[in-house]
């Protein structure tokens, strides 16, 4: 799969059902960061717990942290406010329940691990540019 631009990824998004105003503010944020391999999980249909991952990775763990900590900046500056937040002490994996959106920020070697694209492997996969 080939990275996409934002808006392309938007208009795809788009074709399956207006996403969440959140979800274009926390990625945008992920990537003024300069997150890697940043990628939507489109879960609309397909869980009861949230229409959408955003997972990104980090460098360092002070690099997750600061993704992470502009994310919820951002957010929190667009109206949007999280159920929840865990891991930010440590920067592994942080990750941000914003209900119908959860951001999970990793270390490289922490998502490989856990590979979250293949568990939801029937999901709609978006990597972004």
């Amino acid at each position: 799969m080939s990275a996409l631009p934002l808006d392309e990824v938007w208009r795809q998004l788009a074709e399956r059902g207006d996403p969440s105003p959140e979800l274009r503010s926390v990625t945008e944020a992920a990537l003024e960061r300069n997150a890697r391999v940043a990628t939507i999980l489109d879960l609309r249909g397909l869980s009861d717990v949230t229409d959408f991952f955003v997972i990104a990775t980090g460098d360092s763990d002070t690099h997750a942290r600061a993704i992470s900590e502009n994310i919820l900046d951002r957010a929190r500056g667009d109206g949007f406010r999280p159920v929840g937040v865990e891991g930010l002490s440590t920067g592994r994996w942080v990750l941000m329940d914003y209900v119908g959106l959860i951001v999970h920020v990793f270390l490289h070697e922490v998502r490989e691990f856990y590979q979250l694209e293949r568990l939801w492997g029937d999901a709609p996969l978006f990597e972004l540019e």
